[in-house]
């Protein structure tokens, strides 16, 4: 049969409501299905077409479910209906079938985050139409009874996504709502949620926010909030005072009954005050996808009011609040207030927590303010270290709770408190159980970060600790494993000596054609090894060490200031040792290349060599006196140089005198100056060049003065910029092997 045209079901139309009395029944069956597949289709999104007032039939299927026989239900509605003809008994089967598959989909699907749940209040005894969208919004003009029951239908048509769109036209429906929400939300719980309930359906659609804002509802739900959280207090403190009294009198029954009255009218209060909170809020999340409505909110200190929401025990609504918050992290003026109102030490409380979207959102709210060093102590002193440290064995949150402890690590006040938790156990099981398979950067970084606390090296050696770790960095030639491993092979006591038994393996790392970054690291760790009975001769000697160094050090492979830093630093461990110091002196040159390293423009490579050179001269005569030699003339052919530039432009001997004519030096003879064979760092740039400032302070006198030479006293204008005693030299990254680091 040919499909039945909008046209043609008009004409029918017109035809049944003039009463003609040669409408056929089959021509009135047709309009009920047309209606019917309208219906329908509006359902899945296409407009309705024709007046759906008139000339309609619902029937209701109370036993349509998956054991239904669809031939044998569709064939029972067409024999109770008179308005369907036998004819149309496959397409009701059809519809019918339609129907059933929908139903099972609904069921499937699940609520997205913008979904709110039902709660008490939301049933109804009839069903919603929106053909009757008049009648509810008089209902809104009644008692309040009648305008809970008004704004109820109404919700239930706004719950309905395909319906926004003609309520949105519907300009007297909103306002009566908005009104009224305006006028009576202190009078009823209910009513007020009821409607908030409304605007949040159209707020959970980003083209729908217009009329939520042009009606100010925003502004409205924050009054609502902070109206019902000073209420929230009063109940405390009213519901403590009976506790109170109950607790001095337990005796008397009648106080007794009146607490019990009290808390269980409190419950339900709460009840309902919580389903109030949630609805507002969501309300307020979805609109502050506008960053210029969350600066209003913002202003309207929304932050102290979701912190102070993170008191209540609603799952649910715990969830929203910290979702909200975390929303709000993103910024800097949210991130101070939500330190000022100290929200860390609310959210460790839900910590942890067998509700997994509370449990995960919190996290994920700490993990963006552990980036903020404030942020981090507030963390450590809520006693979030071991209840962290407590979730890395769930594997769903492990990757959160490890980033944060990452970020908590990063302080060396804190890095001494993960040895008393069970957390450097369960990283080195992850790690064990990472077998040969790359680690993740995270897992890796936070254990060179612990590894930089001595507890901590302690900890990590305990049982096989330390073998697992060199077998996976040699074996696998892992840069960030030997960067732990060196790491932990800095610190003093009984963990140095575990390294013995690795001295060779590590030795042998030079020989072999690998990264330098990886070779680095095996130095690094070497370097550290100060072992008074360690026979390092022997070591230079087995796996010829000391033509490999020499071989790095050539002028001509000195570009990377790193690998140079960490060869020249593993010398001057060797010369505290009579038998490397003696290889070193008299069988090599390495002297020799210290001595063109002193004037390296790298700092941290040329203390390194003076404080090399420095015990080098003081074991042996003829090398000291080059070491002097070259440090004299170093400096000298500077001073001269200046002088010499100086000379160019006067006749040069008032330069050499102050403005009152008193030579600078003092009536001091230069050469009698200790301070001239030392480092000049502070005086003379690396690159060899002088500023003007230097002649214009040395013109004024003010050498010794402030704004003379820094760190420069007085006459006492040369200055040795050396390591002092019972101090190692730093690296090239600035470190000294007693401080502690971390890797970013």
């Amino acid at each position: 049969m040919e499909k039945l045209q909008a046209e043609d079901v008009q004409y029918l139309k017109r035809k049944v409501k003039g009463g003609s009395l040669d409408v056929h029944p089959t021509e009135k069956a047709l309009i009920v299905q047309y209606e019917l597949e309208a219906t329908i289709l509006g359902e899945m999104g296409d407009p309705m077409v024709g007046e759906r007032k008139e000339c309609q039939k619902i029937i209701r299927l109370k036993s349509l479910n998956a054991n239904t026989d669809i031939a044998t239900l569709a064939r029972k509605v067409v024999e109770e209906c008179r308005l369907i003809h036998p004819s149309k008994l496959p397409e009701v089967e059809q519809l019918l079938f339609y129907l059933l598959n929908r139903k099972k989909s609904d069921k499937r699907e699940k609520h997205s985050p913008r979904d709110l749940a039902s709660f008490e209040g939301m049933e109804l005894d009839e069903e919603a139409n929106i053909n009757r969208i008049d009648h509810y919004v008089e209902l809104l003009y009644e008692d309040i009874p009648e305008k809970v029951r008004g704004a109820t239908l109404i919700l239930h048509l706004a719950r309905n996504p395909d319906n926004l769109e003609e309520l949105l036209q519907n300009e007297t429906a909103l306002g009566a709502l908005a009104r009224v929400l305006r006028e009576d939300w202190k009078q009823s719980v209910d009513l007020a949620t009821t409607i908030i309930y409304v605007f949040f359906c159209f707020s959970s659609f980003s083209q729908f926010h217009r009329p939520v804002t042009h009606y100010k509802i925003g502004a409205l739900c924050m009054n609502i909030i902070e109206h019902e959280l000073k209420r929230y207090d009063l109940w405390q403190d009213e519901l403590q005072k009976k506790a109170a009294a109950c607790d001095n009198d337990h005796k008397n029954q009648n106080v007794k009954k009146e607490h019990e009255k009290a808390l269980k009218k409190y419950q339900g209060l709460l009840i309902k005050q919580e389903q109030l909170l949630q609805v507002a809020l969501h309300l307020l999340l979805n609109l502050a996808e506008d960053t210029r409505t969350e600066l209003k909110m913002r202003n309207k200190n929304i932050v102290h009011t979701l912190v102070k929401t993170l008191d209540r025990e609603d799952k649910e609504l715990l969830v929203l609040v910290v979702s909200f918050l975390k929303k709000l992290s993103i910024f800097l003026e949210n991130k101070n207030d939500m330190a000022e109102t100290y929200a860390v030490e609310k959210l460790a409380r839900l910590l942890p927590c067998k509700h997994e979207d509370l449990l995960n959102t919190t996290l994920r709210l700490l993990l963006n303010l552990s980036f903020d060093t404030c942020f981090r102590s507030q963390m450590v002193q809520a006693g979030l270290i071991p209840k962290l440290s407590s979730l890395l064995a769930d594997e769903s949150q492990r990757q959160l709770c490890m980033c944060i402890l990452y970020h908590i690590s990063v302080d060396d006040r804190f890095k001494s408190m993960f040895a008393y938790t069970d957390c450097i156990p369960q990283l080195m099981k992850i790690m064990f159980d990472c077998g040969e398979s790359p680690m993740d950067p995270e897992l890796i970084s936070f254990c060179i970060n612990l590894a930089a606390n001595k507890r901590n090296a302690q900890v990590i050696c305990e049982g096989n600790g330390l073998k697992m770790l060199m077998k996976r960095g040699l074996k696998l030639k892992d840069v960030l494993t030997m960067k732990m491993i060196r790491n932990v092979s800095q610190h003093d006591g009984p963990t140095k000596n575990l390294f013995i038994d690795y001295i060779g393996d590590l030795a042998a790392q030079t020989g072999v054609q690998e990264r330098e970054e990886y070779v680095i690291e095996c130095l690094g760790t070497l370097a550290n090894l100060t072992i008074p009975d360690l026979d390092w001769e022997l070591v230079l000697k087995e796996y010829n060490l000391v033509p490999f160094l020499k071989d790095h050090l050539k002028p001509a492979q000195q570009e990377d200031d790193e690998f140079v830093c960490q060869i020249v630093y593993v010398f001057y461990q060797m010369v505290f040792h009579q038998a490397t110091r003696d290889v070193i002196i008299k069988d090599t040159q390495a002297p020799a290349y210290l001595i063109d390293l002193m004037h390296d423009k790298n700092a941290d490579i040329r203390k390194v060599c003076d404080n090399t050179l420095d015990i080098i001269a003081e074991y042996d005569e003829e090398w000291g006196r080059k070491i002097q030699s070259e440090k004299f003339r170093w400096h000298n052919s500077q001073w001269l140089e200046m002088v010499d530039n100086r000379a160019m432009g006067d006749d040069g001997e008032p330069f050499m005198y102050g403005d009152d004519g008193e030579p600078f030096m003092h009536n001091g003879d230069i050469l009698e100056k200790p301070d001239l064979f030392y480092s000049a760092d502070g005086i003379i740039p690396a690159d060899s060049t002088i500023s003007p400032e230097f002649f214009i302070g040395y013109q004024n006198g003010d050498m010794g003065q402030a704004g003379g030479f820094p760190g420069s006293m007085n006459i006492d204008t040369f200055r040795q910029s050396a390591v002092t005693s019972g101090q190692h030299p730093a690296t090239a990254s600035g470190f000294r092997p007693e401080e502690q680091f971390f890797y970013s």
